[in-house]
């Protein structure tokens, strides 16, 4: 059963309470050898543990670059050993840069949408080519470089828009029902 926590609604104890939580899900009265004999059986026989998934939107807020936050340790806990405990960190934010460097270093996929040229030129960045870096400040919403460790080189990517009206100034008035058609 997935369970979903709106930090913004939380205080910081709280917001440490459930992110520590996620982290020791897989470590609860386990030491690391027990551990590593679960994972190794789990790798032949070719079963998965539940994953927990944290997601946090605006990740500067969380795991600052520069600065402090009452979450920033634990932050760093689950991206650097949470894969191994079956824990995965999805993060978002509008520049990379402004997030803690170990966080970003340990990301395996990258996806990036348009960006500030200066942005582009960090080297949070370095995954992406010269052509991809300049391209990435002309992207259109919906298009995105997705960088994965099985292919070499990002890749451009592009979602349809949708066929239907997304905000409420797209809704067309109905101009009524042509001839020959029903209701």
């Amino acid at each position: 059963m997935p369970r979903l926590f709106d930090f913004a609604q939380m205080s910081e104890a709280e917001k440490t309470a459930v992110l520590e939580r996620a982290r020791d899900h897989y470590r609860k009265d386990v030491d690391a050898e027990s551990r590593w004999l679960a994972l190794a059986e789990k790798d032949e026989q070719g079963t998965r543990h539940p994953l927990v998934f944290v997601v946090l939107d605006e990740l500067n807020k969380y795991a600052p670059r520069d600065g402090w936050s009452p979450i920033k340790e634990v932050v760093l806990d689950i991206a650097e050993r949470g894969r191994s405990l079956g824990v995965i960190l999805i993060g978002a934010q509008q520049t990379a840069s402004e997030v803690e460097r170990r966080v970003v270093a340990n990301a395996s996929y990258r996806i990036v949408g348009r960006l500030d040229t200066a942005e582009a030129q960090r080297g949070e960045y370095g995954f992406l080519t010269e052509a991809a870096r300049a391209r990435a400040s002309l992207l259109k919403p919906g298009s995105m470089f997705v960088h994965q460790p099985e292919i070499p080189v990002p890749l451009l990517l592009q979602f349809p828009f949708p066929s239907w009206a997304t905000r409420k100034e797209e809704v067309v008035e109905e101009a009524g029902v042509p001839k020959g058609f029903r209701r």
